[in-house]
């Protein structure tokens, strides 16, 4: 019964992991720069991936991921 419990646990944490599209169709995120900033990914150490509907992003660092949500449609609209 414990063993049952936790496979169940498991199997309800990695459904929720997902990041909100497949790898077959979610756009890559082509530039090296973040996608709020002028800042090259990695330079404020290890970029921070998100997906949103079915676009990468990517950004310097996780400041940058809550500012660009605050205006979420619009700063998707100005990606390349």
């Amino acid at each position: 019964m414990k063993t049952t419990m936790t496979l169940l646990a498991t199997l309800l944490l990695a459904s929720c992991a997902g990041t909100g599209g497949t790898a077959s169709n979610v756009k890559s995120y082509k530039s090296d720069m973040c996608a709020l900033t002028d800042n090259r990914l990695g330079s404020m150490g290890t970029p921070v991936t998100k997906v949103y509907g079915d676009q990468e992003v990517k950004f310097c660092c996780k400041p940058c991921v809550a500012k660009f949500e605050k205006n979420l449609d619009a700063n998707l609209a100005k990606l390349p």
